[in-house]
């Protein structure tokens, strides 16, 4: 196997908790050909001085810093701009990555050069305080993603979040889309779903911009892989169990409250966003009763549950004309029908909310 150039872009705000753990587990990748670029998104912790610290020992970091922060995904652009490699690791800080990983999300990718993006198996972990600064890192058997799957309803479910793994997600299969904390990209695909020259919609800045990649590159034809031999370990501070419809929903409000009320209203926002902007018309008819059901059942729960989240649907009215122009220009280069798409809702039933 060749060993085409992977860049590595972490992208950190105020990251002083993990980053020493997680640039150790990059520095442990036994891929030879790596590059790191670490974009520093404007913290006011120690982020700055550990950065330096690892990329002194390091010819192959480069540093990069903002005045203000761009958000995650608008950070991963920007660092991309700097990056040389055939395959690009966005990286999330508190993401631990396995030695092989990069040696076999490579491996995948030259499978088959219609593979745009690679999911890995990816685990829960908890870091335990053992000094003031320094923590202990604690792996579980739980897993955290394992991609994306868009119901018919449009609910967006977190594949195996929560699960304890049992062996139930061994198969490498095709997936609807990867998860943030850790995609494998191949270059030539972000670049080819670039739209109005950008490929991450900056009016999201948070949350659900992944979806949006992710359902631009089903439209443009690219594929999106999980495989379980790529391992990564992800400390999902606010999420740790699974929903199974409305009353685990429900019984988990209290974890929902400890996420700040302007990430759950940007969560809000942005799914819709990324379907008003990619989904097909001829699918939200097809699907309507299903979407309508649970759009209604979910704003019960806002009215009654998080009232301030309704501050976000006049946001969302505002950026409507603005997201049609985007979705005027997504469509104008969309390689796959609508009927090609709508396997992506069918093939897993509807699930409760």
């Amino acid at each position: 196997m060749s060993s085409p150039l992977v860049t590595i872009n972490l992208v950190v705000f105020n990251g002083e908790k993990y980053l020493r753990h997680c640039l150790n587990a990059v520095k442990k990748q036994t891929y030879p050909n790596i590059e790191v670029n670490i974009l520093n998104n404007a913290s006011t912790d120690q982020t700055a001085e550990i950065i330096h610290e690892f990329a002194s020992l390091n010819t192959k970091y480069k540093i990069l810093n903002t005045k203000s922060n761009l958000g995650t995904w608008p950070g991963q652009e920007k660092a991309l701009e700097y990056s040389q490699g055939e395959y690009i690791l966005a990286l999330s800080v508190d993401v631990l990555l396995h030695p092989e990983f990069v040696t076999e999300a490579v491996k995948v990718m030259q499978n088959d050069e219609k593979i745009g993006a690679v999911q890995s198996k990816t685990y829960q972990y908890t870091l335990n305080p053992i000094l003031n600064t320094e923590y202990d890192i604690l792996h579980t058997n739980l897993i955290d993603t394992a991609g994306f799957r868009l119901l018919r309803n449009r609910r967006l479910i977190n594949v195996g979040h929560g699960e304890e793994d049992q062996g139930q997600y061994e198969k490498e299969e095709e997936i609807f889309g990867v998860e943030g904390a850790a995609p494998f990209f191949r270059r030539s695909a972000l670049e080819d779903c670039r739209v109005q020259g950008k490929i991450i919609d900056k009016d999201m800045f948070w949350y659900g911009d992944d979806l949006d990649l992710a359902w631009r590159m089903h439209l443009y034809g690219w594929k999106q892989v999980y495989s379980p031999q790529v391992i990564a370990y992800h400390d999902r501070s606010t999420t740790k169990g699974m929903s199974k419809g409305w009353i685990d929903y429900l019984s988990r409000i209290k974890i929902r409250r400890q996420i700040p009320i302007k990430k759950r209203r940007w969560d809000w926002r942005n799914k819709r966003i990324a379907r008003l902007k990619n989904d097909y018309w001829h699918n939200v008819f097809h699907d309507l009763p299903f979407i309508l059901h649970r759009e209604f059942m979910e704003f019960v729960y806002i009215v009654l549950v998080e009232p301030a989240v309704l501050l976000e649907m006049l946001k969302f009215i505002t950026l409507i004309p603005k997201t049609l122009r985007k979705r005027k220009a997504v469509f104008e280069r969309v390689r796959v029908s609508p009927e090609a798409m709508r396997k992506w809702f069918m093939a897993h039933g509807t699930n409760k909310f």
